[in-house]
């Protein structure tokens, strides 16, 4: 019987934490900033988070959610 995977399940919370406190490295932030995108998470936080979206996505970090 070979080993389960277990799946990764992201956490917006832990990572609004860990963003906060600075306690991520920069593909974390990539990688979790895509994710608040993709789900819609980022256009419901506070302001900042927005607007590093956006960042983001002009430099090329981030791309925007399909379909919208």
């Amino acid at each position: 019987m070979s080993p389960r995977k277990s799946e990764f399940i992201f956490d917006p919370t832990l990572f609004v934490i860990k963003y906060e406190n600075g306690d991520l490295n920069r593909d974390q932030v990539v990688d979790g900033f895509q994710y608040l995108i993709d789900t819609g998470i980022v256009w419901r936080l506070q302001g900042s988070y927005g607007r590093m979206a956006k960042s983001m996505i002009e430099a090329g970090y981030c791309h925007e959610c399909e379909g919208k």
